[in-house]
């Protein structure tokens, strides 16, 4: 047994671009807190920059040249075409992004830099305002920077569109591979996955494991995994350390892992990793150090998956969690902070804040203080166990991780941040005379009123999300979502007005929604923008989970689950059969297109029914007044 303990925490691909996922910076912080020795990897960047380089694109090209003519997409073409191009550009596209040759922003937004790819098709929807620049509308004479961080975007996507057409088929920024893993019922998919043959970004990936271990010299590694899309990437990160270095201990933990491996069964996951831990993965993690450093007995693991005797056995010794209060600080040590790419993928000011920036990610609570919404996951652990910290303790991790990064920039990453709390820590950081940007998820409760979204935004405060779900007061009520559609309007426009940003969330396809819930619920989101209380929003199909108040009840909720096959892998999203019968996915279409317009500031006077013109029947007119919103708000105090 080692005297020296090294444990060495791992992002795999793909994850995000701007900013480290927070999971290792979180665990890395929390062990050394408690002495020990603790260090950590981005993968998943490292992959990125390794491929968007001229030797990278070469080996693209040769995968490209190798696919017969009649199997090459437009991408690979267009790829091949401009190759000597996309060879020069790609140094100076990956330094410009990273914020390192700002100067270079007038080249590329003249359009003469870059080679331009079928995703530069985009830009001829955009309304040419007689300028002759199709995005003048969005970023006008001064806004040189934002338009060129959009156009390298669109090349990016060109590349990673021919990285899946010649690569790798399941090649994404963010759902690499998503399939293999999501509510997949059995192991078999990733397992034949991972005994195929390499691919080049494989390969890749294997190097780069094997230079971070050469490099750190672990006992233990730890894979987060917060995304089934980064779930193949982990287990070849791990099927790498197996084969070169069988006496590295691999454990599994992360949001993936915590949602949907919860009755793993198949012990072939075991050829790969050591252990799996379930939830916040402080206790179980310190305990597993202990067992490997032979101070504690495996039967007393906890939360814990292992392979005993040819089967998967859960170890949970009752011990209580590490309290909220004493996770210690995130820290970022190790991780290229420099070196991440700030992109702009979508003309939004609000809905570029997940790709543009780095921001440090911190938690104002743990869980939800709420946990009552019928579609959550409100049964785990990382919604039920709510557990506040100090507003003075709050703030001196954020004076920490401030001098410690030197960037001022704050995503609260909370389920649902408490209104108390963001009150006091925000009462806090001007006490201190702190001076960050922050932003974050909240539910649009009554409690956060205009005064409070001023005091918000005196600390700080530059945008806020939170779930509108569907805008029907029938459904939010059988959500039990706790606010109204008038509410919500009188909360967001505090925000607005305090010049916050607010983005919303929004569902369909809950359990009983019509048609004509879905057409005035649509009505509803188009006065919230015209009304200037939301910027931003998304609508997501809902998908019932096992673990959620509706997946346990669904009789409650007016369906019937289909069965699901034996599980003995991943197991999160349910079937169901709702009786109303709507068509969820042809509306889908109709309700995406309209929020993309709406966040562009276009169409927004139109009659909602246009964006369902697709449709093969007819559809019915709003219930809801052209002017609720605004007469909901006229009615303020």
């Amino acid at each position: 047994m080692p005297t020296h303990f090294r444990v060495l925490s791992l992002i795999p691909p793909m994850t995000q671009l701007n900013t480290p996922y927070p999971s290792t910076a979180y665990l890395t912080g929390f062990l050394r807190s408690r002495g020990l020795d603790a260090v950590q990897e981005d993968l998943a960047l490292a992959l990125v920059l390794q491929l968007f380089t001229p030797a990278g694109l070469d080996a693209v090209r040769d995968r490209a040249n190798a696919l017969p003519e009649a199997e090459r997409s437009a991408s690979v073409h267009a790829f091949l075409d401009q190759l000597s191009t996309y060879r020069s550009s790609i140094g100076p596209v990956m330094t410009y992004l990273q914020g390192r040759d700002s100067t270079l922003a007038h080249r590329i937004a003249a359009r003469g830099l870059l080679p331009e790819g079928p995703r530069f098709a985009a830009l001829d929807a955009y309304e040419d305002d007689g300028s002759g620049d199709p995005l003048a509308w969005a970023f006008g004479a001064l806004g040189v920077q934002d338009k060129a961080r959009h156009l390298c975007t669109l090349y990016l996507n060109d590349l990673a569109d021919v990285l899946r057409d010649a690569v790798d088929e399941r090649f994404e920024f963010v759902r690499y591979a998503e399939s293999l893993a999501s509510s997949q019922p059995t192991f078999d998919p990733l397992a034949q996955a991972l005994a195929a043959p390499p691919t080049l970004v494989d390969d890749l990936l294997r190097s780069l494991t094997l230079a971070a271990v050469e490099r750190h010299q672990p006992q233990l590694v730890l894979l987060s995994v917060p995304f089934p899309g980064s779930v193949y990437a982990a287990f070849r990160i791990a099927q790498t350390i197996k084969a070169d270095h069988p006496n590295i201990t691999v454990a599994l933990g992360g949001g993936f892992v915590n949602t949907e491996l919860r009755e793993l069964s198949d012990p072939r996951v075991f050829d790969f990793v050591d252990y799996v831990t379930l939830d916040a993965g402080e206790r179980p993690v310190l305990s597993l150090i202990e067992h490997l450093r032979g101070q504690r007995g495996r039967q007393r693991l906890q939360r814990t998956f292992v392979r005993e005797d040819g089967a998967v056995k859960y170890v949970n010794l009752a011990e209580p969690d590490i309290a909220f209060e004493d996770v210690g600080t995130p820290t970022w040590d190790g991780l290229p902070l420099d070196k991440y790419l700030s992109l702009l993928d979508m003309l939004n000011p609000m809905h570029r804040l997940w790709s543009d920036g780095r921001w440090n990610k911190l938690t104002v609570a743990h869980g939800c203080y709420w946990k009552k919404c019928s579609f959550c996951d409100v049964s785990l652990d990382y919604i039920g166990r709510y557990e506040t910290a100090t507003a003075e303790k709050l703030a001196d991790r954020i004076q920490q991780i401030v001098e410690e990064t030197g960037q001022t920039g704050f995503h609260f990453v909370d389920e649902a941040a408490p209104p108390k709390a963001l009150k006091a820590l925000a009462e806090e950081l001007i006490r201190r005379d702190l001076h960050i940007s922050w932003w974050g998820n909240i539910r649009f409760e009554k409690t956060f009123t205009p005064e409070l979204a001023d005091l918000l935004a005196r600390s700080g405060c530059i945008a806020m999300s939170g779930g509108l779900e569907v805008a029907s007061d029938r459904l939010l009520n059988l959500m039990k979502k706790g606010v109204s559609v008038e509410q919500v309007a009188r909360v967001t426009k505090g925000f607005s007005d305090a010049g916050i940003l607010v983005h919303a969330y929004l569902m369909y396809g809950f359990p009983t929604q019509t048609l004509q819930d879905t057409v005035d619920a649509l009505e509803y989101v188009r006065q919230l923008f015209e009304t200037g209380c939301i910027q931003s929003g998304f609508f997501h199909r809902f998908s019932c989970t096992v673990h959620s108040p509706v997946g346990m009840d669904p009789a409650a909720y007016g369906i019937e689950l289909i069965p699901l096959p034996p599980v003995s892998f991943a197991k999160n999203d349910i079937g169901f059969i709702d009786p109303t019968g709507t068509d969820h996915d042809a509306l889908g279409q109709g309700l995406r297109k309209a929020i993309y317009n709406y966040m562009h500031g276009l169409c927004v006077e139109d009659d909602v029914r246009r964006w369902f013109e697709h449709l093969p029947h007819k559809v019915p007119k709003p219930t809801v007044s052209r002017h609720k919103i605004s007469k909901a708000l006229s009615l303020r105090a």
